[in-house]
């Protein structure tokens, strides 16, 4: 399976609009927004658990990387209400599941294959810093480093957002909207920039904040080649 599996080219997706299409386990269905293969995949979408249901045990063999939009999410490592932001490196493992039921926006076989830290943030309480060439943002940083940079950020009402970044952009509206080439972003819209792209966005009249992802397209992606995670 192929979607928007060409990362040199823009790619937008109001997920909001979407079905949720069922995964093989009962209770929890997914919204795809890219993928490269079939259940085991390189793939990035929105999953969403109901109330009771849970995913079969597995190991993360390109590791995975979430946050949780709504509800809790829960497994043996805790429970990570909305706002958590939880990276499980390469060879790490788990049993996910959801009492209340949950919807997480997760990033599956993107890791770099040495990668074996943890991250676990609650976004929510996160510090958030002002940047002073970026007037209209401010920003809570979530995880960084030579491959990535991830972060939340708030854009005011109606700021004007320029982004030339090193290697392609990602972004998840998680409030509010934006504008990019004429096209209105919703909650649960996404965008992907390729490397070489600039961001000329514009903030809606009520702001935005946004999950985002820069720096990760230098390479240009592949399938996964450690194949055991699912979602």
């Amino acid at each position: 399976m192929q979607i928007n599996a060409d990362f040199l080219e823009r790619a937008a997706v109001h997920a909001a609009k979407l079905d949720w299409t069922p995964s093989p386990m009962p209770g929890v269905d997914r919204r795809m927004l890219d993928r490269i293969g079939d259940e085991v995949a390189r793939a990035t979408s929105l999953v969403r658990y109901a109330p009771g249901s849970a995913f079969s045990a597995h190991i993360h063999g390109g590791g995975e990387e979430f946050l949780v939009l709504d509800g809790v999410f829960q497994d043996e490592h805790g429970d990570f209400p909305a706002g958590s932001y939880v990276r499980n490196p390469p060879t790490s493992s788990h049993t996910p599941a959801s009492g209340p039921g949950c919807v997480i926006f997760v990033k599956l076989h993107q890791f770099a294959p040495g990668d074996r830290k943890h991250v676990r943030i609650d976004a929510n309480a996160a510090t958030t810093v002002t940047v002073a060439s970026r007037p209209g943002v401010m920003i809570v940083p979530l995880y960084a480093d030579a491959r990535e940079d991830v972060r939340v950020e708030r854009w005011a009402s109606g700021a004007e957002v320029v982004l030339k970044p090193d290697g392609g952009f990602e972004a998840l509206v998680l409030e509010g909207s934006f504008t990019e080439c004429g096209e209105q972003f919703e909650k649960h819209s996404w965008l992907r920039l390729p490397k070489g792209k600039a961001l000329i966005a514009t903030a809606g009249p009520g702001g935005a904040k946004l999950w985002i992802k820069t720096g990760h397209l230098k390479v240009t992606p592949t399938g996964p080649v450690n194949a055991s995670a699912r979602s």
